[in-house]
């Protein structure tokens, strides 16, 4: 696996990328990193140039103050893959990462072959459909958008914040444990590691604006949903089939059983054989 930096778009990014053949880009969530594909990374790899940077703000990359809408970060990916030569991507995207992934399917979708969104409610419906069940779900993210108050709070409580996501939003408390809980911690203890997501979520206001702009415009490009049947903020609080259905013309949709927030984590195996399944005829 080669680990390395490029500027792009103003800012250092960080990148993991493993393989040859057809690009494949993975963008992770939060409160995770690149660390996230651990167990998609090496198996794609055997078919596919697997590249999975760190967002904006998060693990390695930098965290500059500003630039955190949606628009702007999908321009970090775009910026990226002109540095690497890159004409048109396969792009999976989790939670933080399928906002930005959806973002730069919708502006920029000669670039994009194929789109895979995993646990995500669009940031669009999310503010749409906000009621008192979605606003008590999503607390932490209306939470997030507080200036500076969450910073003073996680400050050295960073294994206490961490843990109580891990174990409310897996199907299995314990998933993210041993080596994985105390790399993510490792990573959120850096200086400006919070700061950097919560910036991500601050741009709220701008990315809702950006996507209202389009939002009768459907993705184009094949679009395969995934999400955790078991997460209490997403599978069983929304009609997942029927939100992505209004994003995209070309859908499938999955849930996965037994997962909460973080199939890829949860359940890799499932997961890596609906992504082989729904790449295997991207060719680059």
């Amino acid at each position: 696996m080669k680990k390395y930096t490029v500027t792009a778009n103003g800012i250092r990014q960080f990148v993991v990328e493993e393989g040859d053949g057809p690009p494949v880009v993975l963008l992770h969530g939060f409160p995770e990193t690149n660390y996230a594909w651990r167990y998609q990374i090496p198996v794609l790899a055997k078919h596919y140039r697997v590249i999975a940077p760190d967002l904006r703000g998060y693990g390695e990359t930098d965290k500059p103050a500003a630039g955190y809408d949606k628009r702007n970060m999908a321009n970090d990916i775009r910026g990226l893959l002109d540095a690497l030569n890159i004409k048109k991507v396969a792009l999976v995207g989790h939670d933080r990462g399928a906002r930005v992934a959806t973002r730069f399917a919708k502006d920029h979708p000669h670039l994009v072959d194929r789109l895979v969104v995993m646990d995500n409610v669009p940031t669009r419906i999310v503010s749409r459909d906000l009621d008192a069940a979605v606003a008590k779900a999503y607390w932490f993210f209306l939470f997030h958008l507080v200036p500076d108050l969450p910073e003073a709070l996680i400050a050295g409580k960073e294994e206490v914040w961490l843990r109580y996501f891990f174990s409310d939003w897996c199907y299995d408390p314990t998933t993210i444990t041993g080596e994985a809980f105390d790399t993510y911690v490792r990573t959120y203890k850096a200086p400006g590691a919070v700061r950097g997501a919560m910036a991500d979520y601050r741009a709220n206001a701008v990315d809702v604006a950006q996507d209202q702009e389009d939002a009768q415009v459907k993705i184009a490009c094949p679009v395969m949903a995934l999400w955790g049947a078991d997460f209490h903020a997403v599978g069983k609080l929304f009609d997942m089939a029927k939100v992505w259905a209004e994003m995209a013309e070309n859908l499938e949709a999955h849930p996965i059983e037994n997962s909460g927030h973080l199939p890829q984590e949860e359940q890799p195996e499932v997961v890596n054989e609906l992504l082989l399944k729904f790449l295997q005829t991207w060719r680059g």
